[in-house]
């Protein structure tokens, strides 16, 4: 099986080694392509940097990361990295994406905004099986925790048919003797943040962040990781709801007035020039 590597902290990130090591001990082939810098927050942006009409590309020498790996590193969003990759920019079109390992959780609402689980989600809307892991702490000290219960995700993934979802990992930095382990969880009804808006000025907005006050609803997410589980979610988007009515009219027009329509690919694609 072959593997694309990414994540949205960057490049210099210790937590793509920790994804590294577990695809390889389950015999994967692997390569690395994440941000040349953090992209957090980036979601499922395909939003990058050109010169001269090219996705630029620098040299990366990722911490802890195992000799022999091809590691690259991108001047684009995760997500447009993803894509990418689905079209064989990295090498072969990969068997899977692993997104991660992200310097803090990914849960509830903050699931929509995480750049590491919008490159999971852009690989599933690929054909390509999408797993996106993240540890508790912004400065992990356990690793190993993170890195075996990647390889359990691995094995179950192995074993389980394509199902068009995203598998949503989420690790306490604990050591692995404290973990009590790994539960299903659905997402928690809120973000990891919310903002104040202190003040609006002429030239910007004053906004503080802080973590959010809500009730933890027994079985999410966020719930289970602080009472010292790792948490599994299946994840998918983009969805719709066709039992939900919509407003719709019938106008004056025929078939016979329909023009061809062909999708500007500048309004997909957000790339700029590099510095």
């Amino acid at each position: 099986m072959h593997v694309l590597v990414t994540n949205d902290d960057g490049i210099e990130s210790a937590g793509l080694a920790a994804l590294v090591k577990a695809a390889l001990g389950r015999g994967y082939t692997v390569q690395v392509a994440a941000p040349a810098h953090e992209y957090s927050g980036a979601s499922a942006s395909l939003a990058g940097e050109e010169k001269d009409g090219k996705i630029v590309l620098v040299k990366a020498d990722p911490p802890e990361m195992p000799e022999g790996v091809d590691c690259i590193g991108v001047k684009a969003a995760p997500g447009l990295i993803a894509f990418l990759a689905s079209y064989g920019a990295f090498g072969d079109k990969p068997d899977l994406i692993m997104s991660g390992c992200n310097l803090g959780a990914n849960t509830g609402h903050a699931t929509l905004h995480s750049g590491t689980v919008g490159a999971a989600h852009t690989a599933v809307t690929h054909d390509i099986p999408g797993l996106a892991v993240s540890v508790t702490s912004g400065e992990p000290q356990n690793w190993d925790t993170v890195q075996r219960i990647t390889d359990i995700a691995l094995e179950w993934l192995e074993k389980t048919e394509f199902n068009g979802h995203v598998l949503n990992i989420n690790v306490p930095d604990v050591p692995w003797s404290k973990l009590r382990g790994l539960r299903g969880a659905h997402l928690a009804p809120f973000g990891a943040v919310q903002a104040r808006i202190d003040e609006r000025f002429t030239e910007g907005i004053d906004v503080t962040y802080i973590a959010e006050d809500a009730d933890d609803e027994p079985g999410s997410d966020h719930h289970l990781l602080t009472q010292g589980w790792a948490t599994a979610t299946w994840l998918r988007a983009p969805v719709d709801n066709l039992d939900l009515e919509v407003p719709e009219f019938t106008g004056e027009g025929t078939e016979d007035d329909v023009e061809e329509y062909r999708p500007d690919s500048a309004r997909v694609m957000t790339t700029r020039e590099s510095d």
